[in-house]
This record gives C-alpha cells, structure tokens and sequence, in this order.
C-alpha cells in the first residue's frame, strides 16, 4: 500500500540571500501494508504531520529513493496529478479541519462527490447518510464559522470519508471530539478497517487512537524508530 525509503526533509528559514537549512526528516523508510491501521507518535516538533502532508502529496520531500503510494511512483506528481490522485485514492482527516468557509457543512461534505461526477441524488443520499452517522445532521446548512470544534471535525472526518477511499490519512483525528464522539470515530476506523479492508495511517498524541492500530511507529528527532512498539489488535477501547 505505501513503501517509502531513503526520504529526507528540510525547510528554509531565514530571509533571501541569509537562509539555513533546518532538517525535519532523515533517511524514513516506511512500509505498511493494505489493511493496517498504523499510528505514528511522538513528541511535538518530531516531524510527524510533515511526514503525513509528504506522504499526501501536501509538501515534496527534499529527497527519496522510493515513494510509492498503491504501487505508483508519486514523488514526481505536480499538483494536478497529486489533485487527481488524492481524489481517487485517499481520505485525509486534517488536525485544522481545512473546511471552506463559504460552503455550509452540507456543501464540505459534498464536495469530493461533485468532484468525482457523483450524480446529485447519490450526492445527497451519500452526505446525509454521513451527516446522520456523525450526529450533524442539524448543522447542514451552517457554515463552518458557525459550529463548534467538535462539530467542525466532525464535518471535516465525513468529507473524508465521502468516497469511501481504500486509504486514508489522519492527523490527529480526534483532537477536537469529546469522549463520546472520539468513541464513535474510533468505532467507525476499525468497523471500515475490519468490514471493508480500509488502510488507515495515523498521527496522533492520543493513547485511546493508538490502541487502535495494529502497529505503531515512534518518530523521535526527525526519524523513524525501525517498528517502534507493536501494539495488540484491540477491537474494543471503551
């Protein structure tokens, strides 16, 4: 499902002509099969949400010798090619939710399905169905300006699952959700994993969502423990 070897990150910081160099990731090799749930920890600042956009074509990595997604080469994918990928192939949970302000709760929901040429009538049965599994069923007309964090995540975690992708990314899913929400996503991520063989890869802080993984990876200081600790398959947390 995703092989990554030899890549390596860095940002320029400074102004024009004065930059440096500030290395955030080095030498990842990264293999994790079509069915896992992996979760990446580690401290603030380890690099993880710059692997994950790396990984979702969000940022190019400085360098990689391989960086295969499903069996494809994408390192070298412009925008568009990334664009079309990610709508074909990928959910992404983001930790700041990326909602469009001048589109109600109904309308971010929706948008993956217009743009896959879904038909209005499945388009709307789709993103009710999603609306009421989340409990936002009565936000679908408010724009994101107007809900909660919990009620915004919840919004942006149905978007991405909209398609009903075989992969899905997801950067601290449940930073906003309170427990009874984290609950029901948590229960969702191992009822598509176990049901429909949905691959998940994860960033987060949380214990409650790394129990959930089949294995989890350390990323401590730019890199990437070589297994990290394996964590036990738990189908129940709560």
């Amino acid at each position: 499902m995703i092989e990554v070897r030899g890549l390596q990150h860095e940002f320029l910081i400074g102004k024009r002509g004065g930059e440096r160099r500030v290395p955030v990731l080095h030498d990842i090799d990264l293999a994790v099969d079509q069915g896992e749930i992996v979760a990446i920890v580690g401290r603030s600042g380890s690099g993880k949400s710059t692997l994950l956009h790396i990984l979702s074509g969000y940022l190019r990595p400085t360098a990689a010798e391989a960086l295969r997604i499903q069996g494809q080469e994408v390192a070298g994918f412009g925008e568009g090619e990334w664009a079309r990928f990610r709508l074909e192939r990928y959910g992404f949970m983001f930790q700041s939710f990326q909602l469009i302000p001048s589109l109600t709760a109904f309308e971010n929901i929706e948008l993956p399905l217009t743009l896959k040429g879904v038909a209005p009538d499945r388009r709307r049965a789709r993103t009710l169905e999603l609306m009421e599994r989340f409990g936002i069923a009565d936000s679908a007309g408010h724009y994101p300006g107007e809900l909660s964090g919990g009620q915004q995540q919840r919004v942006s975690v149905a978007r991405a699952l909209a398609l009903d992708p075989p992969l899905v990314m997801a950067d601290e899913p449940t930073g906003s959700l309170d427990s009874a929400n984290e609950a029901n996503l948590l229960g969702l991520i191992r009822e598509l994993n176990r049901e429909r063989g949905t691959t998940f890869v994860m960033i987060t802080h949380d214990e409650q969502v790394a129990r959930i993984a089949h294995r989890r990876l350390l990323l401590q200081d730019g890199r990437l423990q070589p297994q990290g600790k394996e964590a036990p398959m738990i189908h129940e947390v709560y």
